[in-house]
């Protein structure tokens, strides 16, 4: 049974049945995003985003913080979807915008515009002019968590936004990338709500890890891929390198039957 409100009305925004109720409600990703912006069902997230806002590092001081979730990026069409741990603090929470303003984000969209599917190397903020072609970037947990450690709890009250997302992509979609453990973690069950078969037992994560869920009745063949995230204690250490990153995005982009954009 779904989560409700008082006396059977619909969920408040601050109420930990609100993404259950409205996500699978949305018929698409544009109404998607409009409610979940305004979902404050996890209590400590909505303390961390906004108390971060009022307390901005000094390079941005005097900006504007978005300080609220931060939707998915990308066409409603995408063949490939992007899921991982996002977004950061100083970043999403503050730009709007998934993997936007931070080194993670610069390391990602270097190696989607590397691949011809960005079209520009850097993300600053919601207006910089930045497409993404055929695909979509999107995170487990949509609101920036201290210490970037989201808990169980707030993982799950926040699954039906990613649920739902891949369910609206799914007529067009043909391959994921999961970013780090715990994108991988959080996009394989999810991926089995959305009708596709998981086998058993789940393969562990790893950078380079692949995946095939077959086709059924309702959803096409699709390939998971595994990739190391982006964060700078992975760039910083060569655990992921600028390389690595390219050559696993060009060989999603290949199985989602993406042609790569001419810059």
């Amino acid at each position: 049974m779904e989560d409700t409100g008082a006396e059977g009305s619909p969920p408040g925004t601050d109420e930990s049945g609100f993404p259950a109720y409205h996500a699978g409600r949305c018929g698409s990703l544009a109404e998607l995003d409009t409610e979940l912006v305004r979902c404050r069902a996890c209590p400590r997230l909505v303390a961390w985003r906004e108390e971060t806002a009022a307390q901005p590092r000094a390079a941005f001081r005097g900006q504007e913080y978005w300080a609220r979730p931060v939707p998915g990026f990308g066409p409603a069409d995408a063949a490939l979807a992007i899921v991982g741990l996002a977004p950061a603090a100083h970043g999403g929470n503050r730009t709007g915008r998934m993997f936007t303003g931070d080194a993670s984000g610069d390391f990602l969209f270097a190696a989607l515009h590397a691949v011809g599917l960005a079209s520009r190397p850097t993300a600053t903020d919601r207006d910089d002019g930045l497409e993404l072609y055929g695909v979509r970037v999107t995170a487990p947990v949509h609101c920036a968590p201290p210490e970037n450690r989201p808990t169980p709890a707030e993982r799950r009250t926040c699954r039906p936004w990613l649920s739902a997302e891949l369910q609206l992509l799914g007529p067009s979609l043909r391959a994921v990338v999961a970013l780090g453990a715990v994108g991988w973690q959080a996009l394989l069950p999810v991926l089995g709500e959305t009708g596709w078969p998981l086998p058993r037992p789940r393969p562990a994560f790893g950078h380079g890890v692949r995946l095939t869920l077959p086709a059924t009745g309702q959803r096409r063949e699709l390939q998971v891929l595994g990739s190391y995230h982006p964060s700078q204690r992975n760039t910083f250490t060569g655990r992921l390198t600028s390389d690595m990153l390219i050559e696993l995005l060009a060989e999603a982009a290949e199985a989602a039957g993406l042609t790569p954009s001419a810059d």
